[in-house]
């Protein structure tokens, strides 16, 4: 397959990030690796997306602070970013409300059409609203190709990310560096399919299966519509969990469980143990948290005496 004929990816991860850990990143690190090494896929981003403040999750600090340890956390990577939009609501959002966010977004700054797991576009993905003419936008001077590759998606995304902010409601000030609200400038890159991805742990996968907790009409947009990447952790079985849950059985094929040599314990996703190892006043707090990330908390005392 040539990058043209790939699926495009952008990966979103929702949770609380209270606090954001190592394995958060490599979550997303993982899952880009195992995308690219089936030969189907092209990751162009991630996208880090706390949950509001109105979670009501025990412990929970506010999002001012979470914003800030996510943004550190990505800080060094050139491809995962935070994205705000969750925590500038009025209150809490669902799952599923928050990938289609990302996907109104999408279409609407860069009048693009976004395929879904079900129907793959057959018009361009990223491209000039329909009602446009139709002259190529990107140029190259040079009279090289002007096929689009992934280095040149990539590169626009991450102009535009890093240039435009989007509309915020009024809340309380504070610095954030908004780096991830929309795509910015209008491309034309034909026959290219781009496609949100849940990015999750399959403790989230194994949440699908709790009768009542999720919305059988969110669950069936979140798989049959986007679909998932689930990372494993803590010796779970994802085949063995889908097939616990009519709806995950039915979209089981649009749910990507990485598999990859890794013998990197998962549990240092847990932001649990991370707050109990600071707690604790525990060394092995650094095997967990980046260390921007633990120099924050301590100087914003954070956790030191939280019961969440």
């Amino acid at each position: 397959m040539t990058e043209t004929t790939k699926t495009h990816v952008i990966l979103l991860a929702c949770g609380s990030f209270n606090p954001i850990t190592k394995g958060h990143i490599q979550m997303f690190e993982r899952a880009r690796d195992y995308l690219h090494k089936t030969g189907r896929f092209i990751v162009i981003g991630g996208i880090v997306s706390p949950v509001h403040d109105s979670y009501g999750k025990t412990g929970l600090v506010s999002s001012r602070h979470r914003l800030t340890m996510c943004q550190l956390a990505v800080q060094s990577s050139d491809w995962i970013r935070v994205d705000p939009w969750e925590c500038y609501q009025d209150t809490w959002q669902t799952t599923c409300s928050v990938l289609e966010h990302h996907r109104d977004l999408m279409k609407r700054v860069t009048g693009c059409i976004l395929s879904n797991v079900n129907t793959p576009s057959i018009t361009p993905v990223i491209g000039q609203p329909q009602n446009e003419s139709s002259q190529t936008i990107y140029q190259n001077n040079n009279n090289v190709s002007n096929k689009p590759t992934a280095a040149k998606i990539l590169g626009k995304v991450g102009e535009s990310l890093s240039r435009i902010c989007c509309v915020r409601p009024p809340m309380e000030r504070f610095t954030f560096v908004d780096e991830n609200a929309n795509l910015g400038t209008v491309m034309r890159y034909e026959e290219i399919e781009l496609r949100i991805l849940l990015l999750c742990g399959s403790d989230l996968l194994e949440s699908f299966c709790i009768p009542g907790l999720w919305n059988e009409t969110d669950m069936e947009v979140i798989v049959g519509e986007f679909g998932i990447v689930v990372v494993p952790r803590d010796g779970a079985d994802p085949d063995r969990i889908m097939n616990h849950s009519s709806i995950l059985r039915k979209y089981k094929n649009n749910i990507l469980v990485v598999k990859d040599d890794s013998n990197h314990p998962m549990s240092v996703v847990s932001s649990t143990k991370s707050r109990l190892a600071l707690q604790h006043g525990d060394g092995h707090v650094v095997d967990y948290l980046c260390q921007p990330v633990i120099d924050y908390i301590l100087k914003s005392q954070l956790y030191i005496n939280a019961s969440g």
